[in-house]
């Protein structure tokens, strides 16, 4: 190997542990959602020093060419911290919004009587003469779905109605309700049902737009909103399909992985197939809290964080976690408390929403949540130490190898008290299968596609690196050890967990777990000359990074 090869890929992996070096390794992964409050690459490069890994786009509000703004903020951003991040497209699924009224909105006060009618093009209004309200909606089906003594809430619950009957034809048919707690309604605001079974069809004409505009962009993952069952999730898979992309058996196709959102009381009844089925599953509370008694959402968040990890998936908690911070400096206590509850319980990753997107205070939302969520892990993994880990549930009852030697890891980290694991990963599945394991150390996981990096900022554990595919393991060692050692991550004659493939750069092969104690790289007995070469360019590792380090120093 040339000394020049060993510079390179020492340069790639150093510049973006600068941050790191300050900022201790945070396991769970942070969400932010992209909007006005942090439209700009310096803020959104500052959000990701803070421990932002994976960035929100929501489909449900603005153009493409606001899309297109956002995604190259965060591209940008990503850039000049040296830190992967991926990018989320959350599409809007099949939600009912009233349409518009003819002064913005009606005020309603219980007992009033209100129409909901079929034809779609209606404006809101109410009748002075008779005090009766009309109210038309982006779904004129929904008159034949609902039946009488359903109820219908909108704006997430603030104003509620019972149906009492229907009537009419063609677009005159309508539903007569009552007014069982008042509130102001306007313009497309959401509309739950949380009594009726509805048709409408889980991928809608706009959702298809931006699944198309997703793959076109090279998002990382794509979200499903109001998923009610696992065929829901086959549905988007079919049309990504179309688009050249396999989340299945990938055969050479793009893979842009699904996270199902569950929000819906159907889903819950089908969560077994749907968590087997998603590639990633996320508890949207806001609607599930809507739809469903609010005094059951923690026991369901719990239920699903259970169900993901059977089946070995991200499980990502989302919703009003920093709600407060919207419009204050500081969060609740209460607000703390669920972050670090929900990390208790098991989530790969919290999010934030309102908090970055159009909150006053958007770094310091993700400084909050990344702080709350280093105290309540280093309390976690002392916990977790004490037990003897297993592999999902569902994982072990398919005897494949990869996953058994990550647990097989699991062991020796315990064991050995190893301070981190390194793995080579040509498309993210090591890395995965070592997330899955609730390691309590750092994962460091090395590849050389940048879209394999991005896509597996979402797994609990791991921190992905760029690095050229080394020529073979000895050249891999004396990299890592070097730097491990310049950084202070590990002293001389500590162990570090390493699991590859043999040889590297095959996907699908990882077979082999060697454990390296920091500093032994200088001290091996070379058999051959080609292994003389390679001991010789440690020494090169060693001055290349001291000087890159020394570089670093400087511009920081």
């Amino acid at each position: 190997m040339e000394p020049h090869s060993l510079e390179r890929n020492l340069k790639v992996i150093t510049i973006p542990l600068m941050h790191w070096r300050e900022n201790p390794f945070l396991l769970t992964k942070i969400l932010a959602t992209v909007g006005p409050a942090c439209n700009t690459p310096e803020t959104f490069a500052e959000m990701i020093k803070a421990g932002v890994r994976v960035a929100r786009i929501n489909f449900s509000h603005g153009t493409f060419d606001d899309f297109k703004q956002a995604l190259d903020i965060v591209r940008e951003a990503s850039e000049q911290t040296g830190i992967a991040v991926g990018i989320l497209g959350d599409l809007c699924g099949p939600k009912i919004r009233t349409k518009e009224f003819a002064h913005g909105g009606i005020s309603l006060n219980t007992d009033d009587n209100v129409r909901i009618v079929a034809d779609e093009s209606l404006i809101g209004y109410q009748d002075e003469e008779t005090g009766t309200s009309y109210i038309s909606t982006n779904y004129g089906l929904m008159v034949d779905e609902v039946q009488p003594n359903e109820r219908i809430f909108i704006n997430d619950g603030a104003v509620r109605l019972r149906v009492n009957g229907k009537g009419g034809e063609g677009k005159s048919r309508y539903l007569d309700c009552q007014c069982i707690v008042g509130g102001l309604v306007s313009n497309k605001k959401g509309i739950n049902l949380p009594d009726s079974e509805i048709s409408t069809p889980s991928v809608t004409d706009w959702d298809k737009e931006c699944v198309k505009w997703s793959v076109e962009n090279d998002l990382e993952y794509l979200a499903l909103s109001f998923v009610r069952t696992a065929d829901d999730i086959s549905t988007l898979n079919n049309l990504l399909k179309e688009h050249g992309c396999d989340n299945n058996g990938r055969g050479g196709l793009k893979h842009l992985p699904i996270i199902a959102k569950i929000e819906k009381p159907q889903a819950i009844d089908d969560l077994d197939r749907i968590c087997e089925k998603a590639n990633a599953i996320m508890v949207a509370r806001g609607d599930l809290g809507v739809e469903m008694d609010m005094a059951t959402v923690p026991v369901i968040q719990k239920k699903i964080i259970a169900n993901a990890h059977d089946w070995g998936k991200p499980v990502i908690v989302a919703t009003q976690m920093l709600q407060s911070m919207i419009n204050e400096a500081t969060p609740t206590r209460a607000e703390v408390s669920d972050v670090a509850g929900a990390i208790m319980e098991g989530a790969d990753a919290v999010m934030l929403s309102g908090e970055t997107a159009v909150g006053r205070y958007p770094l310091e939302a993700a400084t909050v949540m990344a702080r709350t969520a280093r105290v309540t892990e280093k309390e976690v993994s002392k916990e977790r130490r004490k037990k003897r880990s297993s592999p999902p549930k569902r994982l072990q009852q398919n005897k494949r190898r990869t996953p058994a030697l990550a647990h097989g890891v699991g062991v020796i980290v315990r064991d050995l008290q190893a301070k981190y694991v390194v793995v080579w990963t040509e498309l993210g599945g090591t890395a995965q299968y070592m997330s899955q394991n609730r390691l309590c150390v750092p994962i460091i996981a090395l590849s050389a596609d940048k879209r394999t990096l991005r896509q597996m900022s979402l797994f609990f554990g791991v921190f992905p690196m760029h690095m050229d595919r080394p020529k073979d393991s000895l050249e891999l060692t004396a990299a890592l050890d070097r730097l491990f050692q310049l950084y202070n991550w590990a002293d001389p004659g500590e162990p570090v967990v390493v699991c590859q493939g043999e040889p590297l750069g095959t996907p699908g092969i990882t077979n082999t777990i060697r454990i390296h104690y920091v500093g032994d790289v200088q001290r091996m007995d070379w058999h051959d000359e080609s292994e003389k070469a390679a001991g010789d360019n440690a020494d090169v590792a060693a001055s290349v990074a001291e000087k890159i380090l020394t570089e670093g120093d400087k511009s920081s």
